[in-house]
């Protein structure tokens, strides 16, 4: 009875807290993002122009595209549908209760997990999608005079997480949507896409069977100490990502890999050793491999030479984006504009979406705006990431960020490296796959809990 008791009150106490969080965040989707006509916008490698005669701003969400010429307009809309498309996953609540704990939501403590989804998502959707797949229905939104873009998005995602949370599940506010979709004449490559959109986001479900959910990552994080409700910085969350990639069963993902540099330094032939493995299925073959590098941008703050870098680091098609964010808030870069970033926030609490059910609402894992932040503001700790389908592209972008660490570095030292050998070589553990009931080795766990005593502070 007891503790029957005290699980009530824990309950008690997270809708509580999961309403707070709600209230304190819910400017995310409210406030606008003004972008400069007169400087390009880099986003996950893609460069787009809205630069116009006049000087000024220029608002994303819509409200003021009659006043310019219907060529930068286009150029807003494109830059719209691409940013919409990627993956937004965000604080949820009223999921299934964590194992272990009495949580239902991860508002407040979960952030860094969220952006690591979200890089993770990026990588997967580069990997099945290509980098030119854009959602068909980004951009399905009604435009009306007396409504801003955003506050009409803001009133079709509160419809979709009624939608998500009725008896029936059976998706009635959605039939309109969904008779329009069968009124595309989708081809089959159209058809094939939406069909890995919505299976790349159910491998991202807040529920113990996804792989790689809030409940299989937190149960990976507790191999290096950490429990729900714990802080968990750039680089730890980088190892538990590579330990739920490893650990995936769905064949779909045989064909992916994900390589966690060691100490600022990226072992080339570790590296293309994970590419070449055995698939599960016994065949050979050559995988794709994600490439996540935690580093420090500077000491307490971040250092501004390595502005340049990071900008560099985003005007690459091959980059899956930057667990980062800025002190006490996590946040996953993606681009940016002169000397700001470009980011998804995942502090915006949503309701639980049962991404088992036919045809699940997608409104809710889409940003609907943009958000800008001064880089001098970035908390220095992060952790970049990479997307090679095939040794040669790891090869040739290994040359490329080569260079760009090269030219960019005023200091003796560059940010990280590219080494020619194994690990082993240099005498450092390399990490193989380890037994099953010991998913981090000795040397990790010690690297993990200096990381996790070096970066974020809890909100």
């Amino acid at each position: 009875m007891e503790a029957t008791g005290t699980d009530e009150v824990e309950k008690i106490k997270s809708k509580f807290m999961s309403a707070w969080h709600n209230m304190k965040y819910s400017w995310v989707l409210k406030t606008k993002t003004y972008f400069s006509r007169n400087s390009p916008v880099f986003l996950l490698g893609k460069c787009y122009h809205f630069k116009t005669d006049e000087s000024g701003e220029l608002s994303t969400d819509g409200s003021n595209f009659d006043k310019i010429n219907t060529e930068i307009s286009g150029n807003v809309e494109e830059f719209r549908k691409d940013f919409i498309s990627r993956i937004w996953l965000t604080y949820r609540e009223e999921f299934p209760q964590i194992k272990g704990s009495a949580l239902t939501t991860d508002c407040g403590w979960g952030c860094t997990l969220r952006t690591g989804q979200m890089l993770l998502a990026q990588g997967l959707m580069l990997h099945f999608l290509g980098r030119a797949w854009i959602w068909p229905d980004a951009l399905d939104v009604d435009n009306s005079d007396s409504e801003s873009w955003t506050a009409h998005t803001v009133k079709k995602l509160t419809a979709s997480f009624e939608a998500s949370l009725t008896a029936e599940r059976e998706p009635k506010i959605l039939s309109n949507h969904h008779q329009g979709t069968l009124k595309r004449n989708c081809d089959d490559n159209e058809m094939r896409n939406e069909v890995y959109h919505r299976k790349i986001i159910s491998w991202f479900g807040d529920s113990p069977l996804a792989a790689f959910g809030l409940h299989q990552l937190i149960e990976f994080g507790k191999k290096s100490g950490k429990i729900a409700g714990d802080w968990y910085g750039p680089a730890v969350v980088a190892h538990i990502l590579r330990k739920a990639v490893e650990e995936a069963r769905d064949p779909e993902l045989q064909g992916v890999t994900v390589y966690v540099a060691q100490d600022c330094t990226v072992y080339s032939s570790d590296v293309i050793d994970r590419q070449c493995s055995f698939m599960d299925s016994g065949k050979a073959g050559t995988k794709a491999v994600i490439i996540l590098v935690p580093v420090r941008l500077g000491g307490e703050r971040t250092n501004m030479d390595y502005l340049e870098f990071v900008k560099g680091i985003l005007s690459l098609e091959y980059c899956v984006g930057i667990i980062g964010g800025k002190p006490k808030q996590s946040y996953y870069f993606a681009g940016f504009q002169d000397d700001s970033l470009i980011y998804m926030d995942p502090h915006y609490c949503q309701s639980f979406v049962d991404v088992s059910i036919k045809d699940f609402p997608l409104e809710s894992f889409h940003c609907p705006s943009p958000k800008k932040m001064s880089f001098k503001k970035m908390d220095p700790s992060c952790t970049i990431g990479f997307y090679c389908r095939t040794v040669q592209e790891f090869e040739k972008a290994s040359e490329e960020i080569t260079k760009m660490l090269k030219s960019s570095s005023k200091e003796k030292y560059p940010l990280f490296t590219f080494v020619k050998g194994h690990s082993r070589d240099y005498d450092f553990a390399s990490s193989p796959l380890h037994e099953e009931n010991d998913l981090f080795s000795e040397d990790e766990k010690k690297r993990l809990k200096r990381f996790s005593t070096e970066e974020f502070v809890l909100l």
